[in-house]
C-alpha cells in the first residue's frame, strides 16, 4: 500500500485531510502535525512516501523547511496552505513541489485527490522533450521528473525521432520550434504520420512565439502551443495535465466502446472487429484457431427463482471464470445475455481439453447469493468449431450449431 505524508498543524485540516485521503486514494496517511513529527516518520519509512501534502508553515519551521527536507529524499510535495502571496509562491516554486492548493473547503480536498491519483498513474506515462538548447530542455525534463513522468530527451528531431522509434509507447512530445536539420514544424507532422492526436500529443514550444506560430503549430498537428517569454510553471503543468488527461478520456472512450458494461470483458462489437484480424492472421499463418460458444444452461430459471441480481452475479462469475482460464492470445466476449464466445489459438484436441476443464470448474463453482450466505450451482453448455470455414461469421454459425447440439442431448457438455 502506497504511504502519504501529511505535515499539518491544524487539527481539522489534519483530520479531514487523513480521512479523505485513505477513503478515495486507498494510502496510508501519516499525519504529523509538526516538523519534528514529520522527520520522524520519514526515519521511520524506508521506502519512502508516495507523496507528501504539507502546511508551507509548520509551528517549528515557518519557512518550508518541510519542503527542503521531503525534496532531499525525492518526495514529490503538494503544499497546503491558506496563504499564498506573491514572494511565499516564488518560494514555494523555487523548491520544486508539484503543486500548491489553497485551504478553500471541500474543492481543494478533490483536488489533492485528483493530483495524488495523477501522480500514481504519471510514472507509467513517457513524455519526451526535444530542445537544442540543453538549458532549456534541462527545465522542461526537471519540471515533468517533479510530476514523475518518465522523461526521455532529444536535441533534435532526428534524435527525436530514432527516441520515438523505440519508445512507441511515448504519450506526449514538447518540442521547441527553432532546431538544426529539422525544425518543430517538420518534426510535427512526420510524428503525425504514425501517430494521431488519440494516441500521441505535442506541444510546441518556441521563444520567438506569437499567435502566427501557435496556429502553423496547430495546423501541422500539435494539441497546444507554449510562448517561453511567457512562462509559467503553472501555466507548463496545467497544460501537459491537460494534453495526457485527454489521451486518458479518449481511451477510457474506446475502451467502453468495446467492453461489455456488466462484466468487463470484450463485448460483441469488439469480437467481429478485433476476430476478424485474428482470424485473418491465423489463416495467412496456417496456424490452428478454434471458436468456441458457451451459454448457461437454465439461466431463466436463475433470474427467476433468486431475481435479476443473482443473474447478473452468475454472469459475472462464469466471465470472470473464463478470464482467468483461457490462454492471453485468445479473446473472449460476452455477446448475449448468457452467452459467450471466444477465439482460441489451438487445435481441436487442445481446445476441446481445455473447455471440458471450464465447464468442470463452473459446474462446481458456487455462485454466492447476497441474502443469508446462499449460493446456487449452474452449468454450461459449449459447441466449438475447429474448422476455419469461409469467414469468421461462418465459424462461429458451425459454433453456435454445436452449442444447439449440446442443450439438445441434455446440456452441462461440450460438443465439437
Amino acid at each position: 500500500m502506497k504511504k502519504v505524508l501529511v505535515a499539518e498543524d491544524s487539527g481539522f485540516f489534519g483530520r479531514m485531510l487523513k480521512k479523505k485521503l485513505e477513503a478515495e486514494t486507498g494510502a496510508q496517511v501519516c499525519w504529523a502535525q509538526t516538523m519534528q513529527e514529520a522527520c520522524q516518520f520519514i526515519e521511520e519509512q524506508p521506502d519512502g512516501f508516495a507523496a507528501g501534502i504539507v502546511n508551507f508553515h509548520l509551528p517549528d519551521a515557518p519557512g518550508g523547511e518541510i519542503v527542503t527536507k521531503l525534496g532531499e529524499r525525492n518526495v514529490p510535495v503538494i503544499v497546503f496552505t491558506s496563504v499564498v502571496n506573491k514572494q511565499i509562491r516564488d518560494r514555494i516554486w523555487e523548491k520544486k513541489v508539484v503543486d500548491y492548493v489553497y485551504k478553500e473547503g471541500a474543492q481543494s480536498l478533490d483536488y489533492l485527490v485528483s493530483l495524488l491519483n495523477r501522480l500514481e498513474r504519471n510514472r507509467h506515462i513517457k513524455v519526451m522533450v526535444v530542445d537544442d538548447s540543453d538549458m532549456q530542455r534541462q527545465v522542461m525534463a526537471d519540471l515533468l521528473r517533479v510530476h514523475r513522468y518518465q522523461v526521455l530527451e532529444a536535441a533534435d528531431g532526428k534524435e527525436a525521432l530514432e527516441l520515438l522509434a523505440e519508445h512507441p509507447d511515448v504519450k506526449l512530445v514538447v518540442s521547441d520550434f527553432h532546431m538544426p536539420h529539422m525544425d518543430g514544424f517538420e518534426l510535427t507532422q512526420t510524428i503525425r504520420k504514425s501517430h494521431s492526436r488519440q494516441d500521441l500529443a505535442i506541444i510546441g514550444i518556441s521563444a520567438l512565439g506569437d499567435n502566427v506560430m501557435a496556429a502553423r503549430f496547430l495546423k501541422c498537428g500539435a494539441n497546444d502551443f507554449i510562448i517561453k517569454q511567457h512562462f509559467l510553471t503553472e501555466e507548463f503543468y496545467c497544460r501537459v495535465s491537460q494534453s495526457i488527461e485527454n489521451l486518458e478520456n479518449i481511451q477510457a472512450i474506446r475502451k467502453a466502446a468495446v467492453t461489455d458494461f456488466l462484466t468487463g470483458v470484450s463485448n460483441r462489437r469488439f469480437l467481429f472487429d478485433h476476430g476478424e484480424r485474428i482470424y485473418n492472421q491465423m489463416r495467412s499463418s496456417c496456424t490452428s484457431l478454434c471458436c468456441a460458444m458457451l451459454d448457461i444452461d437454465h439461466f431463466k430459471k436463475v433470474n427467476d427463482n433468486y431475481g435479476h441480481q443473482a443473474g447478473d452475479m452468475t454472469i459475472k462469475r462464469v466471465a470472470k471464470l473464463l478470464q482467468e482460464q483461457l490462454p492471453e492470445s485468445g479473446i473472449v466476449a460476452r455477446i448475449g445475455g448468457e452467452e459467450f464466445c471466444a477465439l482460441v489459438p489451438g487445435g481441436k484436441d487442445e481446445v476441446v481439453a481445455l473447455f471440458e476443464h471450464i465447464r468442470k470448474a463452473i459446474s462446481i463453482l458456487p455462485v454466492s447469493l447476497s441474502s443469508d450466505n446462499e449460493s446456487i450451482h449452474i452449468t454450461v453448455s459449449v459447441g466449438i468449431s475447429s474448422e476455419p470455414g469461409r469467414n469468421l461469421l461462418d465459424m462461429l454459425s458451425r459454433a453456435d450449431a454445436y452449442l444447439y447440439q449440446a442443450k439438445k442431448e441434455g446440456r452441462d457438455r461440450v460438443v465439437c
